[in-house]
């Protein structure tokens, strides 16, 4: 993610692209930069992103398989 970037439309891009994301540091960065975001989100914001976390993290629970 990049700076000056709406984090709201990006994090629905980056949803609407999970099914694309197969390789693990793929996933891992998508995650970082979640996890970064989420800190800076207002409070009605970051249930949606913890949203996102835990998809993240099950997506690369999967690829550990």
């Amino acid at each position: 993610m990049h700076a000056g970037v709406d984090a709201i439309a990006w994090m629905q891009q980056l949803a609407g692209r999970l099914d694309d994301l197969h390789a693990r540091d793929e996933i891992e960065t998508a995650l970082d930069d979640v996890e970064y975001l989420v800190e800076a989100l207002d409070p009605e914001l970051q249930p949606a992103a913890y949203q996102l976390i835990d998809a993240l993290n099950r997506k690369l629970a999967q690829h550990a398989r």
